[in-house]
């Protein structure tokens, strides 16, 4: 396998930009991103910024807009208050409300909407079904930050590879999906919900074993399954010593090596592997800093700050 997965990503590329302006797009037209926070759990902080950082740096602003779904207001965070202001047209608070984003499906009207655990993986899977059935869009989880602009995926409605084990019963994951307007496959989804056994306790019912029933329900249909991108698009932590991103939390090795004899400098291998994938998922730990000067600092979190505040001096001189 070596860095296949990798590679491949590196084959996607991006159409070439315009050489005219682009006209404006409406807000509601834009491809919408979803999130999710939960109030209850963890106060939104800097920590929690660097997804929107990520978003901001990464995404074509006069195409995409991010809505960040809560189930409590957020409208006096001030680092969100900062972001409406500066991106009004790219850039959205909402408080979910699960019932109404029900209605019409097969879910419409059931118990089972009230669902929820202390992990937030019950009420979060099933708050990013809803909220991609009724507006359509990308999902990206809370816990990612995003590298290169997504809309080369965007051809395609899908899921992810959760890792590159292929383990039994769990090999999907929704970190990273997207689904048009009422797409059938997520009509299916609910109808598997609403027909099932309620889910567990801080379990996958409604996440990867959920979309692994409806892949498998589909192909027995001789029905054409939504697609599945390998693991290293969103995930390249999921994978082999060898192969694997490294921890995002803990310091670069001393050697400055990252694995194959590919380096962790500006421009090494592991750079040159980020600008590949989509995005890096780190599956929560929120109680975790990023070293300073380590790879994530270097290779993604500066140049966030540096490509926003690029953006942010190019809209002054327009103004001017």
């Amino acid at each position: 396998m070596g860095m296949d997965c990798y590679d491949f990503a590196g084959t996607i590329r991006a159409p070439p930009s315009p050489p005219h302006l682009v006209p404006y797009v409406p807000p509601s037209e834009r491809v919408h991103f979803h999130t999710y926070w939960r109030v209850d759990l963890a106060a939104f902080g800097p920590r929690q910024e660097w997804m929107l950082k990520s978003f901001f740096a990464t995404q074509d602003l006069s195409h995409a807009r991010l809505v960040l779904w809560s189930n409590g207001d957020l409208g006096a965070n001030p680092i969100l208050q900062k972001y409406e202001r500066r991106f009004p047209d790219s850039f959205e608070l909402r408080v979910v409300d699960i019932p109404a984003l029900a209605k019409g499906t097969p879910m419409d009207g059931s118990g089972l909407l009230q669902s929820n655990d202390k992990k937030a993986w019950i009420d979060g899977d099933l708050v990013r079904l809803l909220v991609v059935w009724t507006y359509g869009g990308v999902w990206i989880d809370m816990d990612s930050l995003m590298t290169r602009d997504i809309a080369p995926l965007l051809e395609h409605e899908f899921v992810t590879q959760w890792d590159c084990y292929d383990k039994a019963y769990q090999p999907f994951n929704g970190a990273l999906m997207h689904f048009r307007q009422h797409s059938p496959y997520l009509c299916e989804a609910f109808h598997i919900m609403a027909t099932s056994q309620p889910p567990r306790q801080d379990s996958t019912d409604w996440g990867s074993l959920l979309y692994h029933k409806l892949w498998r329900r589909l192909v027995a249909g001789s029905i054409p399954p939504f697609k599945v991108l390998p693991f290293c698009f969103s995930d390249a932590r999921a994978c082999r010593l060898d192969n694997r991103l490294p921890d995002p939390f803990v310091a670069d090795r001393s050697s400055g090596m990252w694995t194959m004899g590919l380096g962790m400098e500006e421009g090494g291998g592991l750079d040159r592997a980020l600008r590949k994938v989509f995005s890096v998922h780190l599956h929560n730990q929120w109680e975790k800093e990023f070293p300073l000067d380590g790879w994530v600092d270097r290779l993604l979190l500066q140049r966030y700050d540096q490509k926003l505040k690029g953006r942010e001096e190019e809209e002054i001189k327009q103004e001017l």
